[in-house]
């Protein structure tokens, strides 16, 4: 469609996504080649001005994080960790990105050694991604024996590798921390920071963690420079950023916009608008642990500073459109029910907070009117403690939706 600019997801379905020589006849590792003309302070510096921000959920700025990474010692091991454990619900774009083209990501993970100055690597994906599995193996296999992969690349002095590690299906292991355990074969429980991975990260080395899409942007900022890139998106968040549709739509999937973007666009241009027609009862953006939005809310700019001048977030990019017969009570009980399920039970916080607001869940459906917005009070004042009080983002999380939903969608809720 018109509206939509590729930049993640630019080779996707033009070829066979394990063909990497289409993938060069394209354009395919272009970005890589200039990256490797550049030194590494200058390829930072593209990243850095660029303001990318991490597309997993946080949005934090990738070229401070690059950056912190490469200044945390001087001559020593860095590690490049790819998150593709993605288990936020709603949320299946970086699952789009390995099975669909599986080399730009391979050249996303090379840009970020360059950047950071490692010489190994990990991805880090889903066991249940199957087909990404398959597909990024093929192409991990195929670009190191062509030459983009291993010992003195093109002839030179980079050297870079990195291999596949399977997740086991733990949502916590989305959280960098937790994933770094896990990849040190450890049980993943989540660990304190300070530190953080930029400076004692994967075996105690520095290791730059960032998302699928955060990679799969960097070739298209080395190939064209950050002032390209500053011309898409908004002031704060340029760029674009791929949206995951689902719930009461008519046409559920993805596509890549520019971010700052009307949500009513996204619902109505390319989702198909909402099934039976009219305004949305609710829009729950970021998943599980996202923010409600109610139907009257559509005119918000899908970008991180205004969705957060508005009390909302943009999270993962998922959007989620629950139609007017939708039961928010429903809703939340299976929010609340995912995170009790998810929590590893390290902490007493989150192991004791998440069981009593899945069962507090239950109780405010059972109740109407009024008696249901005090209910959910006391679930928001249970949850805020939990945020203050837990080792890690799971704790931190069921205050957003419980919040966000008691201060958009009252209506609603007692109706």
């Amino acid at each position: 469609m018109a509206l939509e600019r590729r930049i993640a997801l630019r080779y996707l379905g033009s070829a066979d996504p394990l063909d990497i020589d289409a993938y060069i006849a394209r354009g395919g590792f272009e970005g890589f080649r200039k990256a490797l003309a550049m030194d590494p302070g200058t390829l930072l510096g593209e990243i850095e001005r660029s303001v990318l921000r991490g597309r997993g959920g946080a949005g934090f700025p990738a070229g401070l994080k690059e950056k912190s990474t490469r200044a945390s010692c001087d001559d020593c091991e860095r590690f490049v960790v790819c998150n593709a454990d993605e288990g936020e619900p709603g949320t299946f774009k970086d699952r789009v990105i390995m099975e669909g083209e599986p080399y730009l990501l391979v050249e996303g993970m090379l840009i970020s050694a360059l950047a950071i100055g490692s010489s190994y690597g990990y991805l880090y994906i889903r066991g249940e991604y199957a087909l990404a599995i398959e597909r990024m193996a093929k192409a991990i296999g195929t670009a190191r024996a062509r030459g983009f992969l291993g010992d003195g690349i093109f002839g030179g002095r980079f050297s870079f590798d990195f291999e596949i590690r399977k997740g086991a299906g733990s949502y916590l292991c989305g959280e960098e921390l937790t994933l770094l355990e896990s990849l040190e074969g450890k049980r993943g429980y989540p660990r304190l920071k300070p530190p953080f991975p930029a400076e004692k990260g994967l075996w105690g080395r520095p290791t730059l963690v960032n998302n699928v899409e955060t990679m799969a942007n960097l070739p298209w900022i080395a190939e064209y420079g950050a002032d390209a890139y500053l011309t898409m998106g908004s002031a704060g968040s340029p760029g674009t950023k791929i949206f995951c549709f689902s719930g009461d739509v008519e046409r559920p999937g993805f596509a890549e916009l520019e971010l700052g973007l009307p949500l009513r666009t996204l619902i109505e241009e390319f989702a198909g608008g909402v099934k039976g027609g009219g305004e949305p009862l609710a829009v729950l953006l970021g998943g599980a642990a996202g923010t409600f939005v109610s139907g009257g809310m559509l005119d918000l700019a899908m970008d991180y500073d205004a969705l957060k001048a508005s009390g909302a977030t943009l999270g993962s990019g998922a959007v989620i459109v629950l139609g007017r017969n939708r039961s928010l009570p429903d809703m939340l009980i299976s929010i609340m029910d995912f995170f009790a399920h998810e929590s590893c039970g390290k902490c007493v916080p989150c192991r004791v907070g998440t069981t009593r607001l899945a069962k507090a869940a239950k109780a405010l459906a059972a109740l109407d009117g009024a008696a249901r917005t005090d209910a959910l009070e006391a679930m928001v004042a249970e949850a805020e403690l939990m945020a203050k009080t837990s080792l890690c983002p799971l704790g931190q999380s069921p205050v957003l939706p419980l919040k966000s939903a008691l201060r958009n969608l009252r209506g609603p809720l007692e109706g």
